[in-house]
């Protein structure tokens, strides 16, 4: 019974967790449809700037456009708490990455 109710707890709570960071980075609270937070996403870089793997990507030549143009990263780099995340999570870091990467991909085969 015990074991029941624990493995409901974690799976209430992980819910809870994906509907917070839904609504953070989707924009689910109102401001309307598809548009960003410029101030926000501002403050979230110079938050992440302090890390030393960010500063690499953020300071290349390859990734710099992707920070400033790109939908997708940008709403990544919206959600506070996927922010959070990318400060203490070396899988989300991946994910990041890997985004990075897929968008710098994409950018240079349109060129």
């Amino acid at each position: 019974m015990k074991k029941i109710l624990y493995v409901m707890g974690r799976a209430i709570i992980g819910l809870i967790g994906i509907a917070l960071s839904l609504a953070t980075s989707t924009d689910l609270m109102g401001s309307g449809g598809s548009s960003l937070n410029t101030q926000k996403i501002d403050k979230n870089i110079d938050e992440l700037r302090e890390l030393e793997w960010f500063n690499a990507f953020y300071e290349s030549e390859r990734h710099r456009k992707s920070f400033s143009i790109n939908f997708k990263v940008r709403k990544y780099l919206q959600s506070t708490i996927l922010v959070t995340r990318l400060k203490t999570s070396e899988r989300e870091q991946q994910k990041f990455i890997q985004l990075l990467e897929r968008v710098a991909e994409l950018r240079e085969k349109s060129e």
